[in-house]
């Protein structure tokens, strides 16, 4: 006998959403054998995808991905022990697989299936500087207003792997998603924008990253502008008002058929500041006006440049439909990144110190912020660690000899300097001149990490310190940070 309730003319009203069709499990076998063409060797439902088997977990799909070093099948049965549901291999296994001729073809198809599937709005990231920090900025925000319904890469899954792997993962069900988008050499970026296909894009800033592969700052940021060949209809480019190449971008936007939304401080900003102070948490409150009123709010995250980013994410989040109100929400409780950011509380003689860990990246321009945010921070004495900044080619001596204006004018009172490349750094700030500069304090020149940590032990931490170290993740930094937050308090 059929229940009375379930009689209830109210029940048969119930609204049916096209979403409500879209399948629950990210994937199962008959879907993956679909979108890769492959031949599944029985039913299964996968909740992730992985190519790591390190970072497997219950339920996910690993895909064994073969490169000139290492062969993804290999690790199968670490895949299958730490939980993983099928793999995607090239070669039968004794597990439950889908079989295909080439995993890492497989894999990209299985991205396209996931993008043609959804109903998500899609953004896109790339820059030269701030484009992980903007994307996380990003997901937070549009995670705030969707309830849980937005995707996002993670880490720095910025490349040829790493974004067919993010458009993997992204649910049927989500309403929004974020990817990031990197390179090394032009071409790369157009290749990943036709792949995620942006409804809105975003460039962050344009600076001398990467210059050794591309030769001048006018060709990186037409490598960025690249972003622009994927574009949706109707796609939404937003791009940095007060960069010197802003007609650069506008131009390769509106070729690209889309709409032009800029942020920053000029006059023509779309997205317009008109006012930031400082804040009591460390940050800023920031004041800006767009075309239908004006908005304020706290960003947590320090430094000038901060500002500048949030100003693009409220642009994005505008462009992309979603709340401004989740976003200044969202941008008031962000804590830094590992490697971006974070902020460290460390026990030291007397008290604590801070210690700020910014070793995941470095270029010129990102230097300057970040050294001009460590002018800004309240301490007893501030100091720097900092590591060569790679890719830079022929302009690498200069570009790393130019810091010492910055560290200058930071007010730094003790500089550990890492690897050979700052010896033209290291040169300038021993030069009586220096002085002149208004650098009076004491440097360390370091062949690498380890050398790093015995002089900061030497120099001697105490209570009150700030403690920056920022350098290109090749130097391998992160170690001095993980030695000292050893003894986070």
């Amino acid at each position: 006998m059929t229940p009375a309730i379930l009689k209830h003319p109210a029940l048969k009203r119930w609204p049916i959403f096209a979403e409500d069709r879209l399948p629950l499990a990210l994937w199962d076998a008959r879907a993956i054998a679909e979108a890769t063409g492959g031949k599944a060797s029985g039913e299964f439902q996968c909740a992730g995808v992985e190519m790591d088997s390190r970072d497997v977990r219950n339920g996910d799909l690993f895909v064994a991905l073969k490169g000139e070093a290492m062969d993804g099948h290999t690790f199968i049965d670490a895949a299958f022990a730490a939980g993983a549901a099928a793999a995607l291999v090239d070669r039968p296994v004794d597990y439950p697989h889908i079989l295909v001729p080439d995993t890492t073809e497989a894999l990209e198809a299985l991205a396209r299936a996931a993008r043609a599937r959804t109903p998500a709005k899609i953004v896109g990231v790339t820059g030269s500087v701030g484009k992980t920090g903007v994307k996380e900025a990003l997901f937070a925000a549009l995670e705030r207003a969707s309830r849980g319904a937005t995707h996002r890469s993670t880490r720095s899954y910025n490349n040829h792997v790493g974004v067919p792997l993010s458009l993997a993962r992204m649910p049927a069900r989500a309403k929004f998603a974020v990817f990031e988008m990197g390179m090394n050499h032009a071409g790369e970026i157009e290749a990943l924008a036709r792949q995620v296909r942006p409804h809105v894009a975003v460039i962050t800033t344009i600076a001398p990253a990467h210059i050794e592969m591309l030769g001048s700052e006018e060709a990186i940021a037409d490598a960025k502008a690249e972003i622009f060949a994927g574009f949706e209809p109707g796609g939404v480019a937003v791009i940095p008002a007060d960069s010197p190449h802003f007609a650069r971008l506008e131009a390769a936007a509106i070729r690209a058929g889309a709409k032009v939304v800029s942020f920053g401080a000029g006059p023509h900003a779309t997205m317009r500041l008109l006012d930031s102070i400082p804040s009591a948490n460390g940050g800023s409150l920031v004041t800006c006006e767009h075309p239908t009123g004006r908005l304020c709010y706290t960003v947590a995250e320090p430094g000038q440049h901060w500002i500048a980013n949030s100003l693009a994410v409220m642009a994005a989040v505008l462009a992309a439909g979603g709340d401004l109100a989740s976003a200044g929400l969202a941008l008031a409780e962000m804590g830094g990144l590992k490697g971006r950011g974070a902020r460290h509380r460390i026990a030291v003689p007397g008290g604590h110190a801070l210690l700020i860990d910014e070793s995941y990246n470095a270029n010129p321009a990102s230097m300057r912020a970040t050294l001009a945010a460590l002018g800004q921070t309240p301490a007893g004495r501030r100091i720097a660690v900092l590591g060569a900044m790679k890719e830079l080619g022929d302009l690498g001596p200069a570009f790393h000899a130019m810091l010492a204006e910055p560290i200058a004018a930071a007010k730094i009172d003790h500089v550990v300097l890492v690897g050979d490349e700052m010896a033209p750094l290291a040169r300038e700030l021993g030069k009586a001149g220096a002085k002149g500069l208004g650098f009076g304090g004491s440097m360390t020149h370091a062949a690498g990490a380890g050398e790093a940590i015995g002089a900061l032990e030497e120099f001697g931490l105490i209570a009150g310190d700030a403690i920056l170290v920022k350098g290109s993740n090749s130097v391998g930094l992160g170690r001095v940070v993980d030695h000292f937050a050893r003894r986070e308090r």
